[in-house]
């Protein structure tokens, strides 16, 4: 048997070998931050989460140690044996609020929050429904549920209403979306989704990942953004983008929900705590929360020039203000080809492609960070300018 699986494998990866396409991981030998050394070559890095140029912050840096050094490097148990210290009811709390939620579990990952969150709450006489450019770890938590699942096409509110429409018969309508769609950086429309909540009678739930700390007068996410604060039911959110890039997420919602998750989510009772250092380096960024307004000014300023100029050299982008700007190419060749030109240009970004995102929608995914500078934005707008014009890209 083994041996007809070698086969089918051997057969894909030649398959995407053939088109040039295989992934390969660079490895970096510094800390993350604006600027890395890959390969030995330093290079202005435009590919990581670190919307706030927290990953190598000296004072994060200095907090995580304190952690360490406090609270120890790891709990070798679950939450419910011996894997609570004081500090994660702490931070608990402290996201509780900051999202205006009754109450918060930590994960291990977003990815972990999402996939225990849908089988602990509905099962087969309940619906999701879900936009269909969700984030892969949605649609892996959705499939380990029972639930009817119903998909409505990205953005577009008169399917959604359709699908609402379709599935009246269920007991519990649960409509899930993204906050912010990470291959579009697209922000969802939870105004409009919001009120076909409230006509439809349903709960909604969002992933905030990449607006949590990003989006919002206060950096509370696209909740904040959309004014929709208090009118939806669920959100969760990692700490791994804007809140010091390194690990852990979390689920916030009314309290009902949250202990329900904290006595039969699977990946909360059998996975290990989040470890203290995390827990600790977190809560540090939530206390200094007030002082990163002018990383998300900087942040937003180096967007709107980036994205302002692109779009004038002829580049098609897609998201209008987020720091995510995806350069779309339509062929996985040229943008695993552009990318790898742009690197020799002194500029570290990654080309995506199918399965990544949909077929004929391949790109080049660029995101800005607070950590970068001026000069830093201007040098990666003369290489894709460069590289562009010497593909025919424009």
């Amino acid at each position: 048997m083994y041996t007809s699986l070698k086969k089918v494998i051997e057969k894909t990866s030649e398959d995407i070998r053939s088109k040039g396409l295989w992934k390969t991981e660079r490895e970096i030998q510094s800390p993350q931050g604006a600027e890395i050394i890959v390969n030995g070559k330093r290079v202005i890095n435009f590919c990581a989460n670190n919307y706030l140029g927290m990953a190598n912050n000296p004072a994060v840096v200095e907090a995580a140690k304190q952690a360490l050094d406090t609270y120890g490097y790891g709990l070798s148990s679950v939450r419910f044996i011996c894997g609570t210290q004081e500090q994660h009811r702490k931070l608990e709390r402290t996201l509780a609020s900051f999202v205006k939620m009754d109450d918060v579990i930590l994960y291990s990952s977003c990815f972990d929050a999402n996939a225990g969150l849908f089988e602990t709450l509905l099962g087969e006489e309940d619906a999701i429904i879900s936009d269909e450019l969700n984030h892969a770890s949605i649609i892996d938590g959705v499939r380990l549920c029972k639930a009817q699942r119903y998909r409505y096409l990205h953005h577009d509110m008169a399917d959604l209403e359709a699908k609402l429409k379709e599935s009246q018969a269920q007991r519990i309508r649960l409509i899930v979306t993204d906050g912010v769609f990470s291959m579009d950086g697209e922000v969802a429309k939870l105004k409009e989704i919001c009120d076909l909540a409230d006509t439809y009678g349903t709960v909604v739930m969002v992933d905030d990942s990449h607006a949590t700390g990003v989006l919002g007068a206060h950096g509370h996410g696209s909740l904040e953004e959309t004014g929709t604060e208090g009118r939806v039911d669920i959100i969760t959110s990692t700490f791994g983008k804007a809140f010091g890039g390194a690990s852990g997420g979390f689920t916030a919602a009314r309290q009902e929900i949250v202990d329900l998750l904290r006595q039969r989510s699977r990946p909360y009772l059998f996975s290990n705590s989040l470890a203290p250092m995390i827990v600790g380096t977190t809560q540090y960024i939530l206390d200094h929360a007030d002082t990163l307004d002018g990383a998300r000014k900087r942040l937003h300023k180096h967007t709107l020039t980036f994205r302002t100029a692109m779009n004038a050299a002829g580049f098609a982008t897609r998201g209008e203000s987020h720091p995510i700007v995806p350069i779309m190419l339509g062929d996985a060749k040229i943008a695993a080809t552009m990318a790898a030109d742009i690197l020799a240009e002194g500029i570290y970004v990654i080309g995506f492609w199918y399965p990544v995102v949909p077929q004929g929608k391949a790109r080049i995914r660029v995101q800005i960070s607070a950590a970068h500078t001026d000069e830093h934005v201007q040098k990666a707008i003369n290489a894709f300018t460069k590289i562009g014009k010497k593909h025919g890209i424009i």
